[in-house]
């Protein structure tokens, strides 16, 4: 049997549970906004998809904050209400049937930059004995486990933009190998001068001005993302498990999952973005006409969004299948980004809506049906996520309602 989808824990720059983020996404309300944490004068970019107003005092015990970095406090945020949401009570289960599977990409930046500046000005004595794990891609995974007793398998997926939905088809395996329950997603942020110029780095990031035209994925002005902070954790249960406990609420489940890597580059060889796509569908059984929907990795880059249009109309056909982009409204959010997007898949599937980005000007190689302007209402039984991480990572996730 597929493990299904009982909880959902979001925090966005649009919205901090499921339910505000998936009415900001319908609503095409934007979290993108320029750096608030710091003066970001200067900069050649300076918009980012930020959280507002967090104040992890509201969420986390004092005991938790000195230890933690923003990401970890997230991530311990999200894993709660994923739980919350899947009314689930651990104690019920058996400490190593249940585990965390987290992908997380840069790690805690800001903890990190704050005691590295005392290192340099007072001196290793000044430096928090916290940052011997807080700054661990790490660190989220072990978090959530102590915090919920949970010890069975945990591990750690880093492979940026892709790491999302593998961390999810992680969670899966160990499932199908005898464990009943799963809390499994990522977050990122890492939105400190430091961490900034790491993002600035890729030479990826818009330096577009203006919110609404930064990150127009698909468009013939694409000029690259802009990227985010946040993500999703979710619960992924075996079924059995759940129908055992009498779960109300089952958002979906994951049918197929498959991964690869793209060529080296300069080396002719096309993508295999293409073979991911139809890999997953093998995966979990299914003809390419059975897809209803699906969520696209919109790289924002010209040559990376010419290549998943291809592979979306090659396998596909051309304008068969409608395409959405939600994360045009909060950046790309590396380990993050796959999750969500798995989130507003099931939410969409349940309330039979698909999501609208701002009209957008595509050039006419790109045949893909993308969802501009309003939602589109639809039947939705099956969805495909796609993720594509900077370095050639590809992820391809099917969802069944």
């Amino acid at each position: 049997m597929n493990p299904v989808f009982t909880g959902l824990g979001v925090v966005a720059p649009n919205g901090m549970s499921a339910e505000e983020y998936w009415s900001a996404t319908v609503e095409k309300r934007s979290g993108i906004r320029e750096l608030e944490r710091f003066d970001p004068t200067g900069y050649p970019a300076r918009l980012a998809g930020q959280i507002p107003d967090f104040n992890a005092e509201q969420y986390l015990s004092s005991r938790l904050l000195p230890q933690t970095d923003r990401v970890t406090r997230l991530a311990l945020i999200a894993a709660e209400q994923a739980l919350a949401s899947a009314k689930v009570d651990t104690r019920s289960f058996a400490d190593s049937d249940m585990c965390v599977i987290s992908s997380n990409a840069t790690g805690g930046f800001e903890f990190t930059h704050r005691e590295i500046q005392k290192l340099w000005t007072k001196g290793p004595e000044y430096v928090s004995v916290y940052e011997s794990f807080a700054w661990f891609n790490a660190a989220n995974t072990g978090q959530i486990s102590i915090r919920h007793g949970m010890r069975g398998p945990g591990s750690v997926i880093v492979a940026e933009q892709a790491g999302g939905l593998d961390a999810l088809a992680h969670a899966r395996r160990m499932i199908r190998g005898g464990i009943s329950l799963s809390v499994t997603g990522g977050v990122e942020s890492s939105y400190d001068p430091w961490g900034w110029v790491s993002h600035l780095a890729s030479g990826r990031i818009s330096t577009e001005a203006d919110p609404r035209r930064a990150y127009v994925p698909f468009g013939s002005d694409a000029a690259g993302y802009v990227p985010g902070e946040g993500g999703a954790y979710l619960v992924l249960e075996a079924e059995k498990s759940a129908r055992a406990r009498g779960v109300a609420t089952v958002y979906g489940s994951l049918l197929g999952h498959a991964s690869t890597f793209d060529p080296k580059p300069g080396s002719g060889r096309p993508s295999t973005l293409g073979r991911a796509i139809r890999q997953a569908l093998a995966d979990a059984g299914l003809e390419p006409g059975t897809v209803d929907v699906v969520f696209a990795d919109a790289g924002g880059i010209p040559e990376l969004d010419r290549v998943e249009a291809a592979a979306i109309a090659e396998v596909f056909g051309p304008l068969a299948v409608p395409v959405t982009v939600p994360k045009a409204l909060v950046g790309r959010l590396y380990a993050g980004g796959g999750p969500l997007d798995v989130a507003c898949a099931l939410l969409a599937m349940r309330d039979s809506v698909i999501p609208a980005v701002e009209r957008i000007d595509m050039p006419p190689e790109y045949e893909i049906d993308l969802v501009c302007g309003e939602p589109r209402m639809a039947n939705l039984r099956i969805a495909l996520v796609l993720a594509r991480g900077n370095g050639g990572y590809n992820s391809a996730m099917i969802l069944g309602r």
